[in-house]
């Protein structure tokens, strides 16, 4: 099934397919081998390549049309219709910007703009590298600490302008720090 999709593609949207996603791809084929054609069971099968990815790759959606012997408009429309879909991998430092009636008021966009501007990349985006993906959720139910972001499970409280710079340098510290361990670990 994943063959024939990409001998449809062009030589850009080929290489556009790195390695991860390839791998997401191969398994997501085999995983709707199990599934009967024509089944009725779109939106759980969606659900679960996303709970099992993270994400629904777009070529992903014409293997799941493909399946289920439906349109990629319809199987498209499903998938944008519920905001619990995301289209890109999340990164490896998933971080969440609470836009809730608190954090809004107390300058949770500012800080969303600080996230964008600091790591290259818009909400519901992934950097390049998948180090980061940054999102815009309605409420993280932490009011009290507005404007308040969720760093993979850690719950930032009173986020400032300026400690978004500080939020992003702990990440990448503790990477750093990690890959040396590693390092020492391995010599």
């Amino acid at each position: 099934m994943l063959d024939r999709i990409l001998a449809t593609l062009d030589d850009s949207e080929k290489a556009a397919i790195d390695e991860e996603e390839y791998a997401v791809l191969n398994a997501v084929a085999e995983e709707l081998a199990a599934v009967a054609p024509g089944a009725l069971d779109l939106l759980p099968t969606l659900q679960r390549i996303q709970t099992k990815h993270g994400y629904l790759p777009r070529l992903a959606l014409r293997m799941v049309a493909e399946q289920l012997g439906t349109t990629i408009g319809k199987v498209y429309g499903i998938a944008t219709f519920y905001n619990q879909f995301r289209f890109n991998p999340p990164g490896r430092n998933p971080i969440k910007v609470c836009l809730g009636t608190a954090c809004h008021v107390k300058g949770g966009e500012i800080i969303l703009e600080n996230f964008e501007r600091r790591l290259g990349i818009k909400e519901n985006e992934t950097s390049a590298d998948r180090e980061y993906s940054l999102e815009r959720v309605a409420c993280i139910g932490c009011c009290a600490l507005a404007p308040a972001v969720v760093v993979g499970e850690k719950v930032e409280a009173y986020v400032t302008p300026s400690k978004v710079e500080g939020i992003i340098t702990e990440i990448e510290v503790r990477k750093e720090m990690a890959a040396r361990e590693q390092d020492k670990n391995e010599n």
